[in-house]
Formats: C-alpha cells, sequence, structure tokens
C-alpha cells in the first residue's frame, strides 16, 4: 500500500476475525521482529505486520525530513484505515514504532479509529521530554541520571558520519546480537537509514515537549532489564493518558522476541477486555488509578503458617498496606482468624487449610491460585517446627519430620509458585524464612539449624537463578522472637514431663526477650520492597551474622555451651 507523501508499505496480514491488531516495529528493525508474537496471536486475530519506512521491504525515502514524526503517524494511519476502514484497531508496538504510535494516538489523525494500544520499550517523545524536565529536582535526579547513562547512544547518533562508519564496521551491529541474543544481525543499511529518526524527531521534542494527551486506552510493557528505556520514563505519564495500564515484565529491550508470550497474553488480555471480555484479575492489577493504595495494593501474597507467629503478623502487616491475601496452615481455625484481622484493614482474604509438607496439598493449593489470579507477586514461606537436643537422640521419624515441615515446605513453595512467576513474566518476590541459627551453630540444635541453614543457601541459590526472572528471593534470619513456636517445639530424647518443662521454661526465656512477631513482619516488608537479599531480624540476628562473618572459631567454641534455659530441669 502507498502513504500520502506516495511511500510504499510493505504489510503482511496473518490469521482471521473481525478484531485487527497491528504491530510496528522499531529500530534498527523490521517486521520479522513480530513473527513470534504472530504466531501466538493470530490464531484469534486478524493480525497486521508492516515495515515501516526506510525498513525491510518497505520504500527508503532517502531525506532525513521524510523521517519526521508527522510523515510516520500518516504512515500508520494509512495502514489502518486499509486493513480496517470501518473498525477501530487494536496496536501493539515496540521501540520506534511505539513512539511513532504515540505520536499517532496522541493527535487528531487516528480519533475514533484505535481501540486500545499496547507500548512495548518507546515513551511519546513528547511526555519523555516533559517526565526529564520533572526530574530535574533532587528527588528526581537518581531516576534521571540512570535514564540518561541508558540514553548515551541518542547523542551518538546525533553526531556527523562517525555512527554511519560504527554501523559499516559491524561493532554496532555485533553489540546488538549480544544484547538481543539472536543470531540475526541488524541490515545494515536499514540502520543507517534509521538514524535519520534520532536526528529530525529528538532534539526538537526533548526541548520543547508539547502537551498530548489521548483517550486510547494504554498499556505499557516496561521490560525490567532493558538496556535503553528504564521504566519511569515509559510508566510515569498518568496525567495525558486517564485510561492506563502499566506493567513492569521480565526481559529485555527486545522483548517481543525474548518473550513472545508475555507479550501476547498482555496485549490479548487488554484486546479481549476493550472488545467485552470481564476485566481479568492480572489487567485490573496493572490499572493505573488515583484511589488511595498502600504499598501493595493490588498484589498477592501467598503466606504459609499464617495462623500465628510470623506468618500471621505478616498477613496482616500486608493487609494494611492494601495486598490481597491467600493464607495457608495446618491449623484451619488459626487462619481463619487471622483472615478475620486482615479483613478488618480491607483487605480480601481467604483461609486454605494446608500442610507444607504434603506435596500434593501444595499443589492443590498453587492451583487454586492460578485459578484464580495466575500468579501470586509475593510467596511468604513461613510454616516451620522448632526441634532441639543431641544429634545423637534425634530418631530418623524426628529428621524425617523437620525435614519435610521446615524443608521440604519451603522447597515446595518456591517450586511450584516460581514457575507461576516465570511463566507469568512479570517478576514477583519469595521470602523464605530461615532463622539466625542457620549462621550460628549449636550443640542443642542440629536438625533445626540443619533445616535452617539449608533454608539460607536455597534462598541464595534462587535468588541467583531467578534474577533473570525478574523475582527478587530473601532470606529472613530472625533471632529470638515471641512466638508459640517455643511452646510446640519437640526437645528429643526426654519424656512427656522433661518435653513439657523445657517448651515452658523456653518459652518464659523468649517472653523476656520480648520480641513481637510485628517487628520481623515489618522487617519482611523493608526486604521485598528492597528486594534485600538476607534479612536478619533483632539485634541478637545481626550480631551473629557479624560474628559468623569476622569471628567464625569464636562462634564455633560458643557453639559448644548448653544453652537449654536454666529452668528446664
Amino acid at each position: 500500500m502507498v502513504s500520502e507523501d506516495g511511500v510504499s508499505l510493505a504489510v503482511t496480514e496473518s490469521g482471521s476475525g473481525d478484531v485487527t491488531v497491528v504491530c510496528v516495529h522499531g529500530y534498527p528493525d523490521n517486521g520479522s521482529l513480530w513473527q513470534p508474537v504472530v504466531d501466538a496471536l493470530s490464531d484469534r486475530y486478524r493480525v497486521v505486520v508492516y515495515d515501516t519506512r526506510g525498513a525491510g521491504e518497505s520504500d527508503k525515502p532517502a531525506a532525513q525530513s521524510a523521517y519526521h514524526l508527522d510523515r510516520l503517524a500518516a504512515d500508520l494511519t494509512a495502514v489502518v484505515d486499509d486493513v480496517s476502514p470501518d473498525r477501530p484497531v487494536h496496536l501493539l508496538a515496540h521501540d520506534w514504532g511505539a513512539i511513532q504510535t504515540w505520536h499517532a494516538v496522541t493527535g487528531e489523525r487516528l480519533r475514533g479509529r484505535v481501540a486500545s494500544f499496547t507500548s512495548i520499550s518507546g515513551p511519546c517523545l513528547d511526555h519523555a521530554g516533559a517526565w526529564v524536565r520533572s526530574r530535574l529536582r533532587p528527588s528526581g535526579l537518581r531516576e534521571l541520571f540512570r535514564q540518561l547513562a541508558h540514553s548515551w547512544y541518542i547523542a551518538f547518533f546525533q553526531l556527523p558520519r562517525i555512527p554511519e562508519l560504527a554501523w559499516r564496521s559491524g561493532i554496532v551491529g555485533r553489540a546488538l546480537q549480544r544484547l538481543d541474543g539472536t543470531g540475526t544481525p541488524p541490515d545494515t543499511g536499514d540502520a543507517i537509514r534509521g538514524l535519520a529518526l534520532y536526528r529530525e524527531n529528538m532534539l526538537t521534542r526533548f526541548t520543547r515537549p508539547a502537551r498530548r494527551d489521548t483517550d486510547v486506552p494504554v498499556q505499557v510493557l516496561a521490560p525490567q532489564a532493558d538496556g535503553f528505556v528504564t521504566p519511569p520514563v515509559q510508566t510515569d505519564i498518568g496525567r495525558w493518558v486517564p485510561m492506563l495500564w502499566t506493567r513492569r515484565v521480565a526481559g529485555g529491550h527486545w522483548l517481543p522476541r525474548g518473550r513472545p508470550d508475555v507479550v501476547a497474553r498482555c496485549a490479548t488480555e487488554l484486546i479481549d477486555h476493550i472488545e467485552g471480555a470481564p476485566e481479568p484479575w492480572s489487567l485490573r492489577r496493572a490499572r493505573v488509578t488515583t484511589e488511595a493504595r498502600g504499598r501493595f495494593a493490588r498484589q498477592v501474597a501467598v503466606v504459609t503458617g499464617a495462623g500465628s507467629g510470623i506468618g500471621a503478623a505478616t498477613a496482616v502487616a500486608l493487609a494494611e498496606e492494601g495486598a490481597e491475601l491467600v493464607l495457608a496452615d495446618v491449623d484451619e481455625l488459626a487462619v481463619n482468624r487471622t483472615v478475620e484481622q486482615a479483613r478488618r484493614h480491607g483487605a480480601r482474604a481467604q483461609a486454605v487449610a494446608c500442610d507444607v509438607s504434603d506435596a500434593s496439598a501444595m499443589a492443590d493449593l498453587a492451583k487454586r491460585v492460578a485459578a484464580e489470579y495466575g500468579a501470586p507477586d509475593i510467596v511468604v514461606n513461613n510454616a516451620g517446627i522448632g526441634m532441639a537436643g543431641p544429634f545423637t537422640q534425634t530418631t530418623l521419624a524426628d529428621w524425617e519430620r523437620v525435614i519435610d515441615v521446615n524443608l521440604w515446605g519451603v522447597i515446595h513453595g518456591c517450586k511450584l509458585f516460581a514457575e507461576q512467576m516465570i511463566a507469568r513474566g512479570e517478576g514477583g518476590h519469595i521470602v523464605n524464612l530461615a532463622s539466625a541459627a542457620a549462621y550460628l551453630p549449636s550443640k542443642m540444635l542440629p536438625a533445626y539449624a540443619t533445616t535452617k541453614s539449608a533454608v539460607l543457601m536455597l534462598s541464595e541459590c534462587l535468588r541467583a537463578e531467578l534474577a533473570a526472572d525478574g523475582i527478587g528471593v530473601t532470606a529472613v534470619c530472625p533471632g529470638f522472637v515471641r512466638t508459640n513456636i517455643t511452646a510446640t517445639t519437640c526437645f528429643v530424647g526426654v519424656d512427656d514431663g522433661e518435653q513439657l518443662r523445657r517448651q515452658r521454661a523456653t518459652t518464659a526465656a523468649y517472653q523476656r526477650r520480648n520480641y513481637p512477631p510485628e517487628k520481623v513482619a515489618t522487617r519482611i516488608l523493608r526486604a521485598i520492597e528492597r528486594d534485600t537479599a538476607l534479612a536478619p531480624a533483632a539485634a541478637e540476628a545481626h550480631v551473629g551474622l557479624a560474628l559468623s562473618r569476622m569471628t567464625p572459631a569464636a562462634v564455633r567454641a560458643a557453639a559448644r555451651l548448653d544453652l537449654t534455659p536454666s529452668g528446664a530441669g
């Protein structure tokens, strides 16, 4: 087809149906960028892809002025009018494709012709220019400098001849191949012609940004590992876009190639909703609103061992900050009490009776979460039991029980919910409750300390593995916390009477220490926000961690002491 200034555009169509999706690629790509996404969408929609001017099989004007945003917007308008003259289309655009689409949907050309727009890694240049100005204050300088560090290439592309030489030498192409992770180098001729996009449009828009509003429903997918465009410059646009959904997704700049499944799913959710389907939870949580919101508003949190102690305190703290809760505990009555507390703070919460050591029960819990929410945003693997006494008196049954709950329970929670988070592609956070005993050995806690040390190491390994998927993992290591774990701790090798005396004495000692679980919950929420790897809770946990690193010999010597409370008999 031919645009209004005579430029011929190469257009391809896939699929069929009443709903039309138009995909616009960026620089230095061509329409083939979208093929993995087209494959995922074409069984539901009619999908249209075109090579923008200067790229692929479309005409390649020589004049720099031919790449002005007004010309690019006119091309998009011509494509929309040609492929869907009687019905609004849904737009899906990446990088410079998104930039030119923003220019079109914030102008008059496409008014009434666009049903929705999903933007990836390409802000409106006028919005970006206004964003830069808004960050020229102390509180905004960190975000500004981070974006400027990502945008160095924009200044480089303004230089005469040098960028062309860099492209012809193959240096830039090889660098982008490494970033993109594909074996297909960009077309050098297209890349050199595309420099006109930067030279014709950037400086004017950044130095004199105009106000550009739109009434089109817009969804922004902001890759967390984008090496060129940071999430804030893409998502802080609510003042111009009243119908806005934003999602920070795992992946790099070339998301349509790297995570086509995520792009297709997110686009489908918005398209179907605009076409009349109910708004799914995964889309509703991304909607930008002016309602009062807590730090974890519209985030789904799963907490195990939520019937009492640290689990219950964490659930209530998350409820206070706006999270929706799925709370699990082996004690159904206790976890229902926690649900009632959470609901008093206005949170949606549900209770599930679940033994974390039971793999099938945990799988059922995960299926329940997936059916309602798709995936959780936060998982707190808190359920655990106490065990004390000499190694030689710890039976095989004792070992199996403490490992099943303290370690296998965490493994089940991590595996099941990490898989859901990875598939969703929007990150998340896993918190595993270890203990200061993980790094403070004691001859009286061989079984308990072994499981907690394993939880700590598992957390550190998972943190490394899941980082690429935008999933944080925190190991929380509390000290002596006033919970009912002491009243239920198993003291091995003693009769029932002695067991009860030791439980009472230990409970009394912890009550004298009087460190409440609510403080641990506060530490957990802070660790989630800051993506902290290791979070000791209570002074003794901090001191113990420092000593384990600075004076390990002294810590090993202290491990020989019998710290059983003196009133224990």
